[in-house]
C-alpha cells in the first residue's frame, strides 16, 4: 500500500511502522480505496468524501464532451497508427517512435488534465472507451477516405507483425469485406493445446540452431485440456480502451499514456473493463518486453500498471474465473523461459534428456522475467487464487515443469589442471531467478497451506513434485553414484518437496510418512543435497581454486541471509528427512564418503588417500563433522516455533558482530513473501529484539568517525544462547565464526566465568518433533561409534591431519548422543552383519552409552611394510613416518564402511547377490588403488585396549598436561549426580568438555560410573615421549622459532607503543605539565638564553638562527566565525516555512561594517582606518599543531612532496603539505624569532620608573623609525609568510580604505589579524578567562612568534609623531592648534575609537622584544579612555533627570584626587562636559526607543562599566599571557573584572577587595583627569554640533558579543524535507535537483546547479566564500547528509539526523522518520567554531567549484 505525502499527512499514523520514498516514475495513491485500506485509516479529505452523498451532474453539462471525446481519440489512434513503422530487423526504431510520441504530448497530457477533472468526467472518459458501438462506428465507416484506409491497413500490418498468430496458418486474418470494414484479430494465448510450444515462436524468432532446438522441445509435456482453447479464441479489438492499450504497448509503454490509464482506475466500472483488457493483451505484453532495448524501463512501467490491478483480491478472483488469468501467466512464462534452453551436462552428458535455462541470456541476466513473476506472486497472495492454483492438477503439472527447467542450472565442473580463463559471472543471474521464479511463488503458496483443511493441497504439490523429481532422475540418467567434480547449488524441485514437508508436518497434522516415498527414491533425493555440503566444504577448503573467485561467490550467496531460507535451509531438512527414514549406518558412510576422508578414519598411523591431497584432508575432515552436528543440532524445521526461529536467528547474527537495527532487519532471513507472518518491523521483531540485546547509542570518536546506534548481546544470552551451530550455519565469511568466538571470549573473562580460551559452548536443543525422531538413530550407530572411536585414538597419539576443532566436533557429537540416547536396554542384543564380521570385533551393540565403555583389544588393519605397526612397536608410540602420506594403506575397517553402505544400497534396491557383487567390487578395486604406488600390504595387528571412556580419560590427560589430573566428582559430592545442570561446567575449554561428558555418561548408567571410577584407580602410565624424526624436528624448530619472532614482536611493538604514547601527549593535549613538552614554544625556563627548538624532518635541535631560521608549522585560513556572533543567547532557527526569515543585520560583522562606514562618512580616512579593527569577516586565522622545522628543511620536503606520484588530499602547488610528524594539515610555516623566548630578567624589578618617565620612553621607542632588517634568510622568510597570510583571504576581507592600495590599508590589515586570533583564542576558552591557564588553546598557539612578524612589518609604517593617538591619550593640547584643521575633514574624535585596536596598535609599533614596564603603561592609561567611553556611553543611555541629578551629586564631589577615583565624580564631569554640544539635545520620538527604561541604581551602574571594560580586559590578559609568558588565574564569573585587573597591573598591589569592588579604583590618569576629559569631549562636541544623531550612534559601542552558533534545527527531518524539496531557488526560480541549506546563515542554494554558475564558479562555493570566508557547512535535503566546504576542497561530512534507532539515511534510502542528534550536532558546531575540519575528517576530494 503507498500514500502520497499529502494523504500521508494528513492521515494519522502513530506506532505505524512505515517507509517514505520519492517515486522515480509515479504511481497511484491508495488513500480511499476501501479495497486496500481501513476507512479509518484514510485521510481527512478523503474520509469526508466516502460518507457525504454527492449530487447528480447535470445531463447537459456533459453533452459536449460526450460528443467530442470518442472523435479526439479516435484522431490520437490513428496518429498512433500513422506513426507506427516495424522496426527494421536490426536498426532500433526508439527515435521515430520518440518524435511520434513528442508530437502527441500536448493530446495525452489534455487527457490526462480531463482525468484530474473529477468524477463525472472520468465516468465519460469510461463510456467512451468501453462502448463497442462507438468504436465500430467510427473505425468501419472509412468510406472513401484514403487517409483513413491508409491508417487502417497499417494497423492490421502491426497486428501481423506482433506475431499474434500461428506464422503457419495463414488463413486465420484474412482481411474482411472493406464494406464491413471491422477486422478480427487471432491474439494467441501460448498454451499450445495441441502440441509443442515450438510453434509459439513468431516467425520473426527462428532458432538458429534448429536441429537442436527439436531436442530441446521434445520433453516439454503442456496440459492440454479443454479450457486452454478459451485462450486462443479469435479476439477482435472491440473498444478505444483495447486498441489504446494495443498501441501503450506497441509504443513500450510511454510515461505519459501509462500515467492516463493509472488515472482513469479510480472508476470502478474503467477499472474492471481495463484489467480485463490488460489480461487479454498480457501475452502480448511480455513478447514486446522480451524485445524491447529499454526493458528496465519498460518493467518499472508494466509493473506500475498492474500491481494497482492485481493487488485488488476481488478483481484478481474475477479475471482468473473470466479471464483464465492464471492459465496465461504460467503459459506465457514458460513460453518465456523456452527461448533460453540448453540441454543439462549433468550426471551423462552424452545421454542427458534434462533441459536446464541458460543463465547467460539476456532474459536472466538482465531480469527481464520479473515483471512476470512479479504479478504472478501478486495474484498468489490472494487465498482464493491461490486455492484455484493448488487445486488445478493441470496448472500443477506445468508449473513443475517450469521449476523443472531451473533444476540443475549453472552446473559448476572443477577444474583440476589449469586455472578457468574466462570466470563467468552468471551465478548471481541463477541464483535470482531460482529465488524470484521458483522460491517466491513457493512461499506464496505455501502461506495458504496453514491449517488442517489444506492437506489436499499439499499432498497435491508433493505428489506431482515427486513426479517431477522422477522425471528428472530418468532424465539424467541417475542410478546411485553423483559424477564427480560437478556441483549445482540449484534444486529447487527438492525444495519445494523440502518445504511442503515441513509445512504438512508443522501446521496441517499430516503424517510424514504418508507423504514420503520408498527408500530407494529417498536414496536418490538425499544425493544431490549432499553433494552440495561436501562441495561447500571443498570450496572452503581450497580444492576449487582453480575456479577462480566467483565459486566462492556461489558458496556464500547460497547461505547469505536473503537465500539461505530458501536454499541451504531446505536442503538440510530434506537431509534430516532422508536420514531419519533411512539406515544410519548407509547414511553415515554416505557422508564420509561424500567428503572423501574415509581413508583418513584409520587407526593405522599412515594412510593413502587416493582421492584428497593430504592438505586438504583436515579442512574435509572438519567440514563432514561439522555438517554432522548441524545435520543433527538443527532444529529449524523440526519443531521450533517461529518466534524461537526469530530468536536463534537475531541472537546468532548479534553474536558474530554488533549489528545497527537496519542490517539485523537485512540479516535476518524472512519468508520472502510479504504476507506470511513474520514481517520485518513486526511485533514479534522488537520484542524479540529488546529481550536478546541492548542499545548502544551513537558514540563520537574524537577521532571524527561517527558511530552509527548498534545493539550488542545482553549477558545472558552469551552465558545461554550463544549457539556456534546456529553462528557457522548462518555465516557468509569464515572469519565471522571467529569474531563470535572472540566476542565470547571477551566475554567470559570479563565476567569472570573462564579465563582462558573457551571452546564453542554446548547448547541444549529444543525437543525434536515426534516425525522426526528416526533422526536420533544416527547417533547410536555402530559406524558413527566406530569413527569416533578412531578419530579420539588418532587424537590422543598425535596423528597427522587432526586439529582441536575435530577434536571439539568429535566431542560434540558424543555429547549428542548421550543428551539424546534411549532409556538404557538391559543387554542390546549383538546385531551380527552378515559375512563383514568387522564389526563384532568393534561394538556389541547401537546404544552409544553401553558402548562407552565397550574396550576394544585388537584392531587389524592393513599397512606397507614400511610402517612402523609391522615392527610390532607399541601402539601409543607409533610415529607417523614422513613418508607415510605416500603409501597406501587401506584398512579392513575402513573397509567395511565403504562396503557396508553398498551392501545397504543393493539390499534395499533388492538384486540379487551376486549381481550386487559384480557391480560393487570393480567400483570399488579401481576407486581404492590409486596405480602407480603399490607397495607390498601387510596386514598387522594393533593393540588398542582402549574403550571411548578410556580414551577420554587420558585424553583429559593430555590436555591438562597432568598425570591422573581426572578426578571423579561425585566421589566428593554425591549431589552433582542428582543435580547435573552446573554452571561450572556449561564454558569452558576441552578439559571442561571431557569433564562434562564423562559426568554425563556415569549418570546415564551405573556401569558406567562404575568404570571411569576404576579406570581412574589405574595410576595410568605416563605417556611415553615421542619418537621424534627429523620431519617433526623441523616442525618443532619451526614453531620455536615462530615463538621467539612472536615475542620479539611483542616486545616492538609495546616499545613503539610507548613511544607513540609520549608523542600523542606532546602533540595531542592529553593533560601533561606544561614544562614536559619538549617542543614547547612559549614555556622555557627563565636562565635559558636561547630558545632550542627540534626540527621534525632532521632531527637535529638548536636555536633559530638569522642564517639558519627554523619556523612554527601551521594552517593559515580565513575565518568568518567571528563575523556570527550575535548580541543575543538563542541561536536563530532555520527557517521551514515561509514567513520565517533570516536577517543578518544583528550580526557582529554587519554591525561593524556599519560603523566603518559611519565612520568614514564624516572622518579622515587614514584615521578611520586607526580607530577600528576588521577582521571579524574573512579574518586570518593562525592555528599550529606545536611541531617546528628548519625552513631549508621544509623547502626540501615540499619539492620531495612535489615530485610524489600519489594522489595526495591536498595541493603542494598551493603550499599546502601535512606535518612530517604528525600528519595535521598545514600550508605555512612561520619563523621562530632568534633570541630569548622571554625576556624574564626585565619584569622582575616591577615599577621603579614612574608613570610619566614610562609614557615619555614609549613615545620615544615608537618615534624610532623600523628600519627593515637586512637581507637575511630569516627577513626573507618573514616577507613571504605575509605575504601568505595576505593571500589567505580574499581582497575585499583586506581592502576597506576609500584610496586603493593605501598603506594605511596594510596597516589595518596586520594589526586586525592579530585581534582576530586573540578573539577566536577567547572564543575557544568559552568566551571568559574564567577557567585560567589550564585551557588547551594556549598550548601549540603560535601568537608570540606571529607577533613578533607583524610587529616588524607594522614598523616599517611609522605614524607621523602629530597623529599619534598616544599623543593625545597623554598630553594636553594647547587650544589653538583646532582652528587649522576646519577645511579638510577632521580626525575621529579619540572617543570614538575602538580602544582594542589602539592597544595593538600602540603594542606592535614598539620595539620587540617588549619590556613588560611598558606593556603595563600603555595598558593604564588606555584603561583611562576605555572608562571614559563606558561614562559617556552611560550618559548617553539614561535620561534626562537621571543625568542632571548625577550632574550634581558628582559636583559637590570636587576634590580632585577624590574624584578621580570615583565614578560619580567624572561621570558628573562628563555629563557636564558633554552637555556643552549638541548631543543630548533633539530628544524627540524616536530617542525614547534608545533610552532604556529601567531605574539606574549604583548596583547596575557598576555592573554596567564592568561589562563595558570586561572585552578589552580579557584581549589584555590573554596577550600579555602570550607575550610574557604569565599564567591566567581561575575565578568565579562574578569576580573575573578585579582578577583581571589586578593580574594587568591596574589595581594597586595593597588594593584591598573586602567592600564590594569599584572599577573606578583601577583608574591611573596619567595627566589630570578632568584637563584630559574636557580635551576629548570637546572633540564630540565640534562633530555633534552637526551632527547629533550619528556622534550618539557613534558613542554607545555594542561590546558584548555572546558565543557564535550554527542555526537551530527542527526536531524531525521530515519538516526540513518538506518545505526545502519543492521549495524554489531565489536566482533561477526552478525547483533545484540537488538544494542544500547553509547551516551558519540559512541561504538556500542548488548544490551543482549550472543554473546559478557566476563565472565558473557553482552556488555552493559562491556561497561558500560569500558567507564563510572560504568554509561552509550545508545539508543537503535530498540525502540529509552534511556536506563540508573547505577552500578548493570538500568532505561528506555525515548526518546530524537519525532514526529511532540511532543510524543515518544517507540518501533517504530507507526513508525512516530521522530526528536531530544534538550531541552530533554540538560536534559539527564545535569543529566549525576551533577550525577543525581540516584535522578531524579525513576524506576530503577537490571540487573543482563544481558544487
Amino acid at each position: 500500500m503507498s500514500l502520497c505525502a499529502e494523504c500521508f499527512h494528513q492521515g494519522d499514523h502513530t506506532g505505524h511502522d512505515f517507509n517514505m520514498f520519492r517515486s522515480q516514475a509515479g504511481g497511484a495513491c491508495d488513500c480511499g480505496d476501501s479495497n486496500v485500506m481501513r476507512e479509518s485509516g484514510f485521510c481527512r479529505r478523503h474520509q469526508i468524501k466516502s460518507s457525504s452523498n454527492i449530487p447528480c451532474v447535470p445531463k447537459d453539462l456533459l453533452m459536449m464532451s460526450e460528443f467530442v471525446l470518442p472523435r479526439f481519440i479516435l484522431c490520437l489512434i490513428q496518429y498512433l497508427r500513422e506513426g507506427y513503422n516495424e522496426p527494421a530487423a536490426d536498426v532500433p526504431s526508439e527515435k521515430d517512435l520518440n518524435k511520434v510520441l513528442q508530437l502527441l504530448e500536448p493530446q495525452i497530457s489534455f487527457l490526462e488534465d480531463l482525468t484530474k477533472m473529477g468524477g463525472a468526467m472520468r465516468s465519460v472518459l469510461t463510456q467512451v472507451l468501453t462502448n463497442q458501438q462507438n468504436y465500430k462506428d467510427l473505425t468501419s465507416d472509412l468510406g472513401e477516405n484514403a487517409c483513413a484506409k491508409k491508417s487502417h491497413e497499417k494497423y492490421l500490418i502491426a497486428l501481423k507483425s506482433s506475431g499474434l498468430t500461428y506464422p503457419e496458418d495463414k488463413l486465420v486474418y484474412g482481411i474482411q469485406e472493406p464494406s464491413a470494414g471491422t477486422s478480427t484479430l487471432a491474439v494467441q494465448g501460448f498454451a499450445g493445446a495441441t502440441g509443442t510450444l515450438g510453434q509459439l515462436d513468431s516467425s520473426d524468432e527462428e532458432d538458429q540452431d534448429g536441429s537442436q532446438g527439436l531436442g530441446k522441445r521434445k520433453r516439454v509435456k503442456l496440459s492440454s485440456s479443454a479450457k486452454d482453447q478459451s485462450i486462443m479464441d479469435v479476439l477482435k479489438h472491440k473498444s478505444f480502451l483495447e486498441e489504446l492499450l494495443f498501441w501503450t504497448i506497441k509504443y513500450e509503454f510511454p510515461q505519459k499514456m501509462v500515467t492516463f490509464l493509472l488515472n482513469m482506475l479510480p472508476d470502478q466500472e474503467y477499472k474492471v473493463a481495463f484489467t480485463k483488457t490488460f489480461v487479454q493483451h498480457y501475452a502480448f505484453i511480455m513478447k514486446t518486453l522480451k524485445k524491447s532495448h529499454e526493458s528496465d524501463t519498460m518493467s518499472n512501467r508494466i509493473v506500475h500498471i498492474s500491481v494497482q490491478l492485481f493487488s485488488n483480491e476481488e478483481l484478481a478472483r474475477q479475471v482468473t474465473e473470466e479471464c483464465q488469468l492464471l492459465d496465461i501467466m504460467v503459459t506465457v512464462l514458460l513460453y518465456m523461459m523456452e527461448s533460453c534452453l540448453i540441454k543439462s551436462e549433468l550426471q551423462d552428458e552424452e545421454n542427458s534428456l534434462h533441459v536446464v535455462v541458460n543463465c547467460g541470456e539476456a532474459l536472466l541476466k538482465n531480469n527481464t522475467y520479473w515483471p512476470l513473476v512479479s504479478d504472478f506472486i501478486n495474484i498468489l497472495s490472494h487465498q482464493s487464487v491461490a486455492k484455484k492454483f493448488l487445486e488445478d492438477h493441470g496448472l500443477l503439472v506445468t508449473w513443475m515443469n517450469f521449476v523443472s527447467f531451473f533444476q540443475g542450472m549453472n552446473l559448476n565442473k572443477r577444474e583440476l589442471n589449469e586455472h578457468v580463463e574466462f570466470e563467468s559471472q552468471t551465478y548471481y543471474a541463477a541464483f535470482a531467478a531460482e529465488l524470484e521464479a521458483c522460491a517466491q511463488p513457493m512461499w506464496g503458496l505455501l502461506s495458504h497451506c496453514k491449517v488442517r483443511e489444506t492437506q489436499e493441497y499439499t499432498r497435491n504439490v508433493v505428489r506431482y513434485c515427486l513426479e517431477a523429481l522422477q522425471d528428472w532422475f530418468d532424465a539424467i540418467n541417475f542410478v546411485d553414484e553423483p559424477a564427480p567434480n560437478q556441483v549445482t547449488f540449484h534444486l529447487p524441485l527438492h525444495r519445494y518437496y523440502a518445504m511442503f514437508l515441513s509445512k504438512a508436518v508443522k501446521c496441517q497434522e499430516l503424517d510424514l510418512d504418508s507423504i514420503l516415498p520408498d527408500q530407494e527414491m529417498l536414496m536418490k533425493l538425499m544425493i544431490h543435497p549432499l553433494q552440495i555440503q561436501a562441495s561447500l566444504a571443498e570450496i572452503h577448503s581450497n580444492m576449487w581454486v582453480r575456479n577462480g573467485l566467483q565459486i566462492k561467490g556461489q558458496a556464500m550467496t547460497y547461505v547469505q541471509s536473503h537465500f539461505c531460507n530458501s536454499m541451504i535451509d531446505p536442503d538440510i531438512y530434506l537431509l534430516q528427512v532422508c536420514a531419519s527414514r533411512l539406515d544410519p549406518d548407509y547414511f553415515i558412510s554416505s557422508v564420509f564418503e561424500r567428503f572423501k576422508v574415509v581413508d583418513l578414519l584409520t587407526m593405522a598411523s599412515q594412510h593413502q588417500n587416493t582421492v584428497l591431497d593430504a592438505e586438504h584432508e583436515r579442512s574435509m575432515l572438519e567440514g563432514a563433522l561439522t555438517f554432522l552436528v548441524i545435520l543433527l543440532s538443527l532444529r529449524l524445521h523440526l519443531g521450533m516455533s517461529d518466534d524461537e526461529i526469530l530468536r536463534a536467528e537475531m541472537v546468532a547474527q548479534l553474536c558474530m558482530n554488533d549489528r545497527t537495527h537496519s542490517s539485523l532487519l537485512d540479516l535476518i532471513p524472512e519468508n520472502p513473501n510479504p504476507k506470511s507472518g513474520i514481517i520485518p518491523g513486526s511485533y514479534s521483531f522488537e520484542s524479540v529484539l529488546s529481550a536478546v540485546a541492548d542499545f548502544k547509542a551513537p558514540v563520537f570518536e574524537p577521532g571524527g568517525s561517527m558511530q552509527q546506534g548498534m545493539y550488542t548481546p545482553k549477558a545472558e544470552v552469551w552465558d545461554q544462547e550463544f549457539d556456534p551451530v546456529m553462528v557457522i550455519l548462518r555465516t557468509v565469511y569464515r572469519r565471522d565464526v571467529q569474531s563470535a568466538m572472540d566476542r565470547y571470549t571477551a566475554f567470559l573473562k570479563q565476567s569472570g566465568k573462564f579465563p582462558g580460551n573457551p571452546w564453542p559452548p554446548y547448547k541444549k536443543r529444543t525437543a525434536l518433533h515426534s516425525s522426526y525422531k528416526g533422526l536420533m538413530r544416527l547417533l547410536h550407530c555402530k559406524t558413527l561409534h566406530i569413527v569416533l572411536f578412531t578419530l579420539l585414538y588418532k587424537i590422543l597419539n598425535d596423528h597427522q591431519n587432526l586439529s582441536e576443532h575435530v577434536l571439539c566436533m568429535v566431542l560434540y557429537l558424543i555429547e549428542l548422543g548421550l543428551e539424546n540416547s534411549a532409556d538404557e536396554e538391559s543387554d542390546e542384543e549383538t546385531s551380527v552383519c552378515g559375512p563383514e564380521r568387522c564389526h563384532d570385533s568393534w561394538f556389541p551393540g547401537s546404544n552409544l552409552v553401553s558402548n562407552m565403555r565397550h574396550f576394544i583389544n585388537y584392531v587389524r588393519v592393513r599397512v606397507p611394510e614400511t610402517a612402523p605397526e609391522v615392527k610390532r612397536d607399541s601402539p601409543a608410540s607409533t610415529s607417523s613416518d614422513s613418508l607415510g602420506s605416500l603409501q597406501n594403506s587401506g584398512t579392513a575397517q575402513v573397509f567395511s564402511l565403504v562396503a557396508e553402505r553398498r551392501k545397504k544400497f543393493q539390499e534395499i534396491i533388492n538384486r540379487s547377490s551376486n549381481e550386487a557383487n559384480q557391480v560393487v567390487r570393480p567400483k570399488t578395486s579401481n576407486k581404492w588403488s590409486a596405480p602407480g604406488s603399490v607397495p607390498q600390504l601387510t596386514t598387522a595387528i594393533l593393540e588398542i585396549k582402549e574403550s571411548i571412556l578410556s580414551l577420554l580419560i587420558k585424553l583429559h590427560h593430555k590436555l591438562s598436561g597432568k598425570q591422573n589430573s581426572y578426578y571423579p566428582p561425585w566421589l566428593d559430592d554425591i549431589e552433582i549426580l542428582i543435580q547435573p545442570e552446573i554452571p561450572k561446567y556449561s564454558h569452558g575449554d576441552g578439559i571442561t568438555a571431557v569433564e562434562r561428558i564423562l559426568l554425563k555418561a556415569a549418570l546415564q548408567s551405573r556401569m558406567n560410573k562404575r568404570i571411569i571410577e576404576e579406570i581412574c584407580r589405574k595410576v595410568t602410565p605416563p605417556v611415553p615421549p615421542k619418537k621424534v624424526t627429523t620431519a617433526e624436528k623441523k616442525t618443532l624448530d619451526k614453531e620455536e622459532r615462530r615463538q621467539k619472532a612472536r615475542e620479539r614482536q611483542q616486545k616492538l611493538l609495546a616499545e613503539f607503543a610507548s613511544r607513540q604514547k609520549s608523542f600523542m601527549e606532546t602533540a595531542m593535549d592529553v593533560d601533561s605539565p606544561e614544562n614536559d613538552i619538549p617542543m614547547e614554544i612559549t614555556t622555557a625556563e627563565p636562565q635559558l638564553s636561547e630558545a632550542v627548538y627540534d626540527c621534525v624532518i632532521c632531527g637535529q635541535s638548536g636555536p633559530s638562527s638569522e642564517d639558519r631560521p627554523t619556523g612554527l608549522v601551521v594552517l593559515l585560513q580565513a575565518s568568518s566565525v567571528l563575523g556570527q556572533c550575535r548580541d543575543n543567547l538563542e541561536p536563530k532557527k532555520l527557517p521551514i516555512t515561509e514567513e520565517e526569515q533570516i536577517y543578518p543585520w544583528d550580526t557582529c560583522a554587519a554591525v561593524h561594517d556599519v560603523r566603518l562606514s559611519l565612520l568614514q562618512r564624516y572622518f579622515k580616512d587614514s584615521s578611520c582606518l586607526l580607530a577600528v579593527s576588521i577582521g571579524w569577516e574573512g579574518g586570518v586565522y593562525v592555528q599550529t599543531c606545536g611541531h617546528t622545522l628548519h625552513i631549508d628543511c621544509h623547502k626540501s620536503y615540499m619539492e620531495s612532496l612535489r615530485n610524489d606520484q600519489v594522489l595526495q588530499g591536498f595541493s603542494v602547488d598551493k603550499g599546502e603539505f601535512t606535518c612530517p610528524l604528525c600528519r595535521q594539515f598545514a600550508n605555512s610555516v612561520l619563523p621562530c624569532y632568534p633570541g630569548s623566548n622571554m625576556e624574564n630578567n626585565l619584569w622582575q624589578r616591577h615599577s621603579n620608573k614612574s608613570i610619566p618617565d614610562l609614557i615619555k620612553e614609549v613615545e620615544e621607542l615608537q618615534g624610532r623609525p623600523g628600519a627593515f632588517p637586512s637581507e637575511t634568510n630569516l627577513s626573507k622568510e618573514m616577507e613571504s609568510v605575509m605575504k601568505d597570510i595576505k593571500n589567505t583571504t580574499q581582497k575585499k576581507y583586506r581592502d576597506y580604505s576609500k584610496t586603493p592600495g593605501s598603506p594605511d590599508n596594510d596597516f589595518l590589515f596586520m594589526y586586525s589579524v592579530a585581534r582576530t586570533n586573540l578573539e577566536l583564542e577567547l572564543i575557544h576558552r568559552g568566551g571568559n578567562l574564567c577557567s585560567g591557564g589550564a585551557s588547551t588553546a594556549g598550548k601549540r598557539s603560535c601568537l608570540n612568534q606571529l607577533f613578533h612578524v607583524l610587529a616588524l612589518h607594522m614598523r616599517l609604517y611609522s605614524i607621523d609623531s602629530e597623529f599619534n593617538p598616544w599623543r593625545k591619550l597623554t598630553q594636553l593640547e594647547e587650544m589653538n592648534s583646532q582652528l587649522g584643521n576646519e577645511e579638510q575633514q577632521p580626525e575621529v574624535p579619540i572617543l570614538y575609537h575602538d580602544v582594542t585596536s589602539l592597544l595593538l596598535i600602540q603594542i606592535l609599533m614598539m620595539p620587540q622584544p617588549l619590556h613588560k614596564d611598558h606593556f603595563t603603561c600603555i595598558v593604564k592609561v588606555l584603561f583611562t579612555l576605555l572608562y571614559t567611553q563606558a561614562l559617556a556611553a552611560l550618559s548617553v543611555k539614561c535620561n534626562e533627570e537621571d543625568r542632571s541629578a548625577w550632574k550634581h551629586t558628582g559636583a559637590l564631589k570636587k576634590n580632585p584626587c577624590d574624584a578621580e577615583k570615583s565614578y560619580k565624580g567624572l561621570l558628573s564631569f562628563v555629563i557636564s562636559e558633554l552637555s556643552k554640544g549638541k548631543l543630548y539635545h533633539e530628544e524627540g520620538a524616536q530617542e525614547c526607543a534608545m533610552v532604556s527604561p529601567i531605574a539606574w541604581s549604583p548596583e547596575s551602574m557598576e555592573k554596567y562599566l564592568q561589562d563595558f571594560c570586561l572585552p578589552f580586559l580579557r584581549i589584555t590578559s590573554l596577550l600579555q599571557h602570550h607575550l610574557f609568558g604569565e599564567d591566567l588565574p581561575s575565578c568565579q564569573e562574578e569576580e573575573e573584572f578585579s582578577v583581571l585587573s589586578s593580574c594587568l597591573g591596574l589595581l594597586p598591589t595593597f588594593y584591598q577587595t573586602e567592600h564590594p569592588f569599584i572599577s573606578a579604583s583601577c583608574l591611573d590618569w596619567p595627566v589630570p583627569a578632568f584637563d584630559i576629559i574636557a580635551q576629548w569631549c570637546s572633540e564630540i562636541n565640534s562633530f555633534t554640533e552637526r551632527h547629533a544623531e550619528q556622534g550618539k550612534a557613534l558613542l554607545i559601542q555594542e561590546s558584548r558579543w555572546k558565543l557564535p552558533h550554527l542555526l537551530q534545527l527542527p526536531e524531525n527531518y521530515n519538516t526540513i524535507f518538506q518545505y526545502y524539496h519543492r521549495k524554489t531557488c531565489s536566482v533561477c526560480t526552478k525547483v533545484p535537483k540537488d538544494p542544500a541549506v547553509c547551516l551558519v546563515c540559512g541561504t538556500f542554494v542548488c548544490l551543482k546547479g549550472l543554473c546559478c554558475k557566476q563565472q565558473s564558479y557553482c552556488e555552493c562555493v559562491l556561497h561558500s566564500q560569500n558567507c564563510g570566508a572560504g568554509t561552509g557547512i550545508f545539508l543537503l535535503i535530498n540525502a540529509s547528509v552534511i556536506i563540508i566546504i573547505r577552500g578548493h576542497r570538500f568532505c561528506l561530512w555525515g548526518s546530524v539526523y537519525l532514526d529511532a534507532h540511532g543510524e543515518e539515511d544517507r540518501d533517504l534510502r530507507r526513508g525512516k522518520p530521522l530526528y536531530i542528534c544534538k550531541e552530533r550536532y554540538k560536534v559539527l558546531e564545535q569543529q566549525w567554531i576551533s577550525h577543525t575540519f581540516d584535522h578531524i575528517n579525513k576524506r576530503w576530494g577537490p571540487h573543482y567549484n563544481g558544487l
